[in-house]
């Protein structure tokens, strides 16, 4: 109720532990298909949590009372492949023929990377989790199509094979990472430059790790070019009433 009532329109990372965060994308039903085809054939990116029903606004698997138009923090709206506006409601902008998406986050598997005794700065410093525009291609459907977008977390060396334990446990969170060290073979240049989120400080001792993200969506919008197109604003994620421990393991 926090966030619908517009009380809570920053980034959700650490919010509501233990609880599956979702990535959100809002399509004409004509167009539905084929980003479903698009999210199927990009599982890392895109792991499905639950598709709507035409019109419906109701994610009655994941979160039977809560309202897609006004339950999450803040949104993008896309038009002919341009983002127009970003807005905390989108009541307005509702439709009959929408289709809803949700779409597994990696700040899903957060809390159980603390549990693990692996700090996460970001939580820490209260900022939006690092994201990256890459030169790694998606498999196309129909109008989307595009490059994947990363999340990185700056992981101790030593820590970084319990990382990638825990986060294999949650394939429906965008599971293990796509990269850890190397952000040159993702067409990364400058970690200090993210496309999204914000720049945090990557110590000696730690590793840049790379999770593939529900972001890429919204990089593929600019693309697709369709009337239009709703997502939540990066970071900023819809919170199901699913539990990490009933998902993805």
């Amino acid at each position: 109720m926090t966030i619908r009532k517009g009380e809570w329109t920053k980034p959700t990372a650490g919010l509501a532990p233990s609880h599956v965060q979702a990535n959100l994308v809002i399509v004409p039903k004509k167009h539905a298909y084929d980003f479903l085809l698009f999210c199927m054939r990009n599982p890392k990116s895109c792991p499905l949590i639950e598709v709507t029903d035409a019109g419906s606004y109701t994610p009655v698997s994941s979160a039977p009372d809560a309202d897609i138009r006004t339950d999450t923090p803040r949104y993008r709206i896309f038009r002919r492949g341009k983002l127009a506006d970003e807005v905390t409601d989108i009541t307005e902008e509702w439709r009959e023929d929408f289709i809803s998406f949700l779409i597994g986050c990696s700040f899903t598997f957060e809390n159980a990377l603390i549990a693990a005794g692996i700090p996460l700065r970001h939580i820490e410093n209260k900022q939006n989790v690092t994201m990256y525009e890459t030169n790694v291609p998606c498999y196309g459907a129909g109008a989307f199509q595009g490059n994947m977008v990363v999340s990185m977390r700056p992981i101790r060396a030593d820590h970084v094979p319990a990382a990638v334990q825990v986060t294999s446990a949650f394939p429906t969170m965008h599971g293990a990472p796509v990269q850890v060290g190397y952000p040159e073979k993702l067409g990364i240049k400058n970690l200090l430059a993210p496309e999204y989120g914000d720049s945090v400080e990557i110590k000696e001792d730690e590793i840049p790790v790379f999770w593939a993200c529900g972001v890429t969506p919204q990089l593929v919008a600019l693309q697709a070019k369709i009337e239009i197109m709703i997502t939540h604003a990066p970071g900023h994620m819809f919170i199901t009433d699913l539990l990490d421990s009933e998902i993805g393991r």
